[in-house]
Order: C-alpha cells, then structure tokens, then sequence
C-alpha cells in the first residue's frame, strides 16, 4: 500500500498541531487540580510525536511519482 506524499505531509502537521493543542489542555487541566490532566498532556505528547514519526517517514520515502 503505496500512501501519496501529500497526504503524508497533511497528516504529519494535523498530528503535531492537534498534539500541542491537546498538550496545552492538559496543562491547563492539571494546573486547575483535575487529576487527568497528565493523562491528556501523555495524549497530546504521542499524537505529536506520531507526526513527527510521519515527517522522519515522508523524508526517508523518495520522490516516486503518484499514480
């Protein structure tokens, strides 16, 4: 399964923009004394990481022509 650049490239930053949104929900929670607040800042840390991940994967995939 062949996955176009492009929607590679979108993935990648709608995962570390959403992971830092949900990163600072999560600050915000625990600052407020909500005991899940860590659990939502671990949440937002993967999902930024994941897109991360995906650009490391995009710069290592070539540039094959989509078909």
């Amino acid at each position: 399964m062949k996955i176009p650049a492009a929607r590679l490239g979108v993935w990648s930053w709608v995962l570390i923009y959403l992971g830092m949104i949900v990163l600072s929900v999560g600050v915000a929670l625990q600052r407020n004394g909500q005991a899940f607040g860590a659990a939502v800042m671990g949440v937002g840390i993967v999902a930024a990481a994941a897109g991360i991940v995906l650009i490391w994967i995009r710069s290592r995939a070539g540039d094959a022509p989509d078909r």
